[in-house]
């Protein structure tokens, strides 16, 4: 599985160097698919502070070590919840990005191969 931020950032770049282009009218379902996804993970991330409640497992030792590792598994540190979808979240914003510097760049890719044939007939 490769990197999605990198491959998504990559794109972009390529967009933005002009090696790529997208028709806009094709790219128009891809787009509103990548934002609604975006706005759902914003959603859940708008959320995820409310996982972040340490759980009551008791007054014992074992239970508050568990209560706080869950808590902060939800909304803290490197593999929690909330990093997750904070990183989708960036994938999905770099594909917007994309896709958006794509379909601005199709129409000068199309007027630019065109360009040695214009007044030839």
């Amino acid at each position: 599985m490769g990197n999605s931020i990198a491959d998504a950032s990559a794109f972009r770049n390529a967009a933005v160097s002009g090696q790529v282009g997208v028709d806009p009218d094709a790219a128009q379902a891809v787009l509103q698919k990548i934002r609604t996804g975006k706005d759902a993970v914003e959603s859940l991330l708008g959320n995820a502070g409310a996982l972040a409640e340490a759980p009551k497992l008791g007054a014992n030792p074992v239970g508050q070590a568990m209560s706080q590792k869950f808590s902060s598994r939800a909304d803290g540190g490197g593999d929690s919840y909330a990093d997750a979808l904070q990183n989708l979240f960036s994938q999905y914003d770099q594909a917007e990005q994309a896709i958006v510097t794509a379909m601005s760049r199709y129409h000068e890719m199309d007027q630019a191969a065109g360009d040695p044939f214009r007044g030839q007939a």
